[in-house]
């Protein structure tokens, strides 16, 4: 009896011991392919250069549908295919107009843009005093007697003690997100709202915001960092400030668009679905490049070093094009209204929406037989620098797949730059680095293989 439990505890071991080695060996490859062979950055190049900003609804977002789809045809994908979807179609007109008009100092001019899905100032503009507020309770003790007839400048920056920069961005963007409508109750004639940006800066962050029902909708710009610190200081020498703005921002009929799916099918079991995508559009300022051009690269990058390599999946591997993250979500809800429709087995979903920057590691599913198992392949990815598996979630658009149980992860970068470039005219191609970007869709790939092999049960 001793003898069979050895026996049988030296096989288990012996297979362990082989599995670990094939990981290793798979894993390895990928990442050589991924550096030495790499698509993801020719591919963003040219998606950047040659298509640039995909706002839902423009031009640019149906040039960028039909990039998409050429791109994964070629790579000989064994399907790919649109999927039609209603999308905001809102225009920000010509370029905004923001000066700071002082008593001391003249009429200064600063660097504003319109927030997405704002309506226009009017073509004469709006001039105004200014009232500082850094919270929705400062703006309540005000009340109509402090705010009305004037622009509420909201100026509470992103926390920089927070290592993690998208626990900054949420400390402060309810205040872009919300601040018109807020604002609107007490009778504001517009409000300015400082840039979610990390750092002083010259140029201004744009952003979706949204009107709540039944409150009058009044104008809502970002002014960069740099000049929102400067109007404070003379808000705190002159009672007196105006401010004087002018947008021609317009909300359009909703568009067709469409999400864009591509997928090599599975060998033993084609009937379970992972998915690796991101949002193929952009905001209109920059090209997108980083936000988040770099996650859809990535994405499609997966599935062709599974084919170069000749790596035959287990299960269905899907790349997902999203259409409309920045100001609807309307393509991540499309996609699970459908998975649902067809009875579509997903069993995991991997989103990518930080930006090209070097990998840290991954975000985990809430389920904790999900959870247990990702972190269980930590020994296989720390060698590639693939160490944070601490925080649990996924993204924005693999986000309507969790009503239907489906484990969802998120790419994790490192984040420390993200908030310089992000929603700005900053996000170009030159901001990102080949080899990053090349490191992230070897991880990402890496991962999509571990959960092919094993699953998350």
């Amino acid at each position: 009896m001793k003898q069979s439990v050895l026996f049988f505890l030296f096989i288990a071991t012996a297979l362990s011991a082989f599995s670990q080695a094939k990981d290793e060996a798979a894993i390895k490859q990928i990442f050589d392919e991924a550096l030495s062979k790499g698509k993801s950055y020719e591919m963003l190049y040219d998606l950047c250069t040659n298509i640039g900003p995909r706002l839902s609804g423009s031009p640019g977002a149906a040039a960028a549908v039909e990039w998409s789809r050429n791109v994964m045809e070629e790579f000989d994908f064994d399907s790919v295919w649109l999927q039609p979807v209603m999308v905001p179609h809102w225009i920000r007109g010509q370029k905004e107009t923001g000066r700071i008009i002082s008593r001391k100092q003249g009429t200064l001019s600063v660097n504003v843009c319109a927030l997405g899905g704002t309506i226009g100032t009017g073509p004469s503009g709006i001039a105004a005093g200014v009232v500082e507020v850094k919270s929705f309770d400062e703006l309540k003790a005000l009340g109509s007697a402090g705010v009305k007839g004037k622009i509420v400048f909201f100026n509470r920056p992103m926390d920089p003690t927070k290592i993690n920069t998208f626990t900054a961005y949420g400390g402060a963007v309810e205040q872009r997100a919300n601040g018109a409508s807020e604002a609107a109750k007490y009778g504001a004639a517009a409000v300015l709202v400082r840039s979610m940006g990390s750092n002083l800066e010259d140029y201004p962050h744009t952003g979706s915001m949204r009107y709540a029902p039944n409150v009058v909708k009044i104008p809502a710009l970002a002014i960069s960092t740099r000049h929102a610190e400067l109007l404070s200081q003379l808000l705190k020498e002159e009672k007196d400030v105006q401010v004087y703005l002018q947008n021609h921002s317009v909300t359009l009929e909703d568009a067709p668009s469409f999400n864009v799916v591509g997928e090599i099918r599975g060998s033993d079991f084609p009937d379970e679905i992972i998915v690796v995508g991101g949002h193929l559009d952009s905001w209109d300022l920059g090209q997108g490049a980083h936000d988040d051009g770099a996650g859809c690269v990535q994405a499609i990058e997966v599935l062709r070093l599974f084919k170069q390599m000749g790596y035959k999946p287990k299960r269905t591997i899907r790349a997902v094009m999203f259409m409309n993250e920045e100001n609807g979500l309307r393509g991540g809800l499309k996609y699970a209204e459908l998975a649902a429709a067809n009875k579509e087995k997903h069993i995991a979903a991997i989103e990518s929406d930080r930006g090209g920057f070097v990998p840290r590691g991954f975000t985990v599913p809430t389920d904790a037989t999900a959870k247990a198992k990702v972190r269980s392949w930590k020994p296989l990815l720390e060698p590639y620098g693939l160490s944070d598996f601490s925080a649990e979630g996924g993204g924005a658009d693999i986000g309507p797949l969790a009503n239907q149980g489906v484990a969802l992860l998120g790419f994790l970068p490192d984040s420390q730059r993200y908030f310089n470039y992000h929603h700005t005219a900053e996000d170009t191609i030159d901001k990102v680095d080949k080899r990053e970007l090349e490191l992230g869709a070897a991880a990402m790939a890496a991962m999509v293989y571990l959960i092919d092999q094993y699953g998350l049960k």
